[in-house]
């Protein structure tokens, strides 16, 4: 006989754990299911943590290179490849098996396995350790994830291109290594192995770094990278790859014409997006819904066109962890028969590269697109006293203003710390602050936290530490 739960959850990663733990401390019983030892996804296993784990290593690098402009000299670093990996692999094993026990202690029953939906409330899982299992359900939610594309031009069968995936695994330290996609993931990879030691370029289609940041921010972000990179070729296309030896043979080509670009490395990672895991879920079983690009559709309080079934994370387009982790929530206190609905102001976004670069709510460049009308107050980190004593005055923060009401409707910032800082601009933007409100809360000096309050102070005109014209 089929077993049976309340509530089936299909993956494990951080939209997945999350959703299982809120419904199990709601009183529903949960079965988790998903094909790693223990929850975590793809971030902790695979993405997120590794590679902070790896950028930490990266940075502490940098700086001992840096330390001569301060007086004190570091030899070169010595990297023992496999403590650096045991190290990446001990971050990862504490996390995920703390959330093995975590998920005991809530009593969710875990299942290591593929699931598959034979109807509406029921699946069949592959358990991992050989032979199938039945499982009906009252409500699922499905939090499948996604993975990295992979194009016809780089599916020639060799161990030299990788993905984000085989990146961190940290096989060696390749001489000359092509990065192609200027997006998050493939900048932050670059920056590690040019710590490490290679020669990094990278390759972007569109006319500049991290596409979805607005350019004041992302060009300070550049200007760093000039100097770490050997090279960043965007508006340019990867034509041809091709084993040439113990290397690569990439050709490349300019979108808007110009002649053809070929160079030789040693390696090649490929980070140029993902795609949802919606394939071979037995979703054709159920009348659960995808777009043309094969994300599952759902509403607001993530419902997917089959009553039963809810959908979150990377699987419905929503890539950003944190993000799926509150859809799980929503999911979860639905279907406990709460009234929940997944309707934030503002989702921060960070790349963690070296300056870190973050921002949440309304960008610029979404309010010029818009037609919308908005204040846009700065203040530079070069009149920053913390970003001095740390050598690192190239940074911005930056508030997006409603010129009439004085909300503040976005928040940028670049520099050391930004993906801590944004917390602060998130809380802004959903308790509707006023730029005011900012100026008033006292922030503690030196810090770089308060470059948001002295940008605050400078809309009207009143930052001590800059000229800023006052408002009209």
């Amino acid at each position: 006989m089929a077993e049976q739960t309340q509530l089936a959850v299909v993956g494990g990663g951080p939209g997945g754990y999350v959703s299982a733990f809120r419904a199990a401390d709601l009183g529903i019983d949960v079965t988790l299911i998903d094909l790693d030892e223990n929850p975590g996804g793809v971030c902790l296993y695979r993405g997120c943590i590794p590679s902070k784990a790896l950028l930490h290593v990266a940075k502490l690098l940098n700086e001992t290179r840096e330390a001569t402009e301060w007086g004190v000299t570091f030899g070169e670093p010595q990297i023992d490849l496999d403590k650096l990996r045991d190290f990446k692999d001990r971050v990862v094993a504490r996390m995920t098996g703390g959330l093995g026990q975590l998920s005991k202690a809530r009593k969710v029953n875990y299942i290591r396995g593929r699931a598959r939906f034979t109807s509406a409330q029921s699946l069949s899982i592959d358990v991992h350790d050989g032979g199938t299992q039945d499982l009906t359900f009252e409500h699922a939610v499905l939090a499948t994830g996604s993975r990295p594309i992979m194009l016809p031009a780089f599916d020639i069968s060799s161990d030299r291109i990788m993905d984000s995936t085989g990146a961190l695994e940290l096989a060696d330290v390749p001489g000359r290594l092509l990065v192609v996609g200027g997006g998050i993931i493939g900048l932050e990879l670059g920056q590690v192995y040019a710590a490490l030691g290679s020669s990094v370029s990278v390759v972007e289609m569109t006319d500049g770094l991290v596409p979805p940041g607005d350019r004041d921010l992302v060009r300070i972000l550049q200007k760093r990278l000039d100097s770490q990179f050997e090279a960043i070729h965007l508006e340019t296309k990867v034509t041809a790859v091709a084993e040439d030896g113990d290397g690569l043979k990439v050709t490349m080509e300019p979108v808007n014409g110009g002649d053809l670009i070929e160079e030789r490395y040693d390696r090649v990672l490929l980070s140029i997006g993902r795609r949802p895991n919606s394939e071979d879920l037995g979703l054709e079983n159920t009348k659960v819904q995808l777009d043309e690009r094969g994300f599952v559709q759902a509403d607001v309080q993530r419902r997917t066109a089959e009553p039963t079934i809810f959908a979150i994370g990377d699987v419905i387009g929503s890539a950003l962890a944190h993000t799926a982790s509150h859809e799980g929530i929503v999911a979860a206190e639905v279907i406990s028969g709460k009234r929940a609905a997944f309707e934030p102001n503002a989702i921060p976004s960070v790349v963690y590269t070296d300056p870190e670069l973050a921002w949440c709510g309304l960008t610029e460049a979404e309010a010029k697109q818009q037609g919308r009308k908005v204040q846009v107050a700065r203040f530079p980190w070069a009149a920053s006293g913390r970003a001095t004593t740390l050598d690192r005055n190239d940074g911005v923060t930056k508030l997006i203003v409603d010129p009439e009401t004085e909300r503040v409707l976005g928040v940028g910032i670049v520099g050391p710390g930004a993906g801590e800082l944004i917390a602060e601009g998130v809380l802004a933007v959903e308790m509707a602050a006023l730029v005011s409100d900012v100026a008033l809360s006292i922030h503690p000096h030196p810090t770089l936290s308060e470059t948001v309050m002295e940008a605050a102070e400078a809309f009207h005109g009143l930052s001590p530490h800059i000229n800023a014209p006052k408002r009209k």
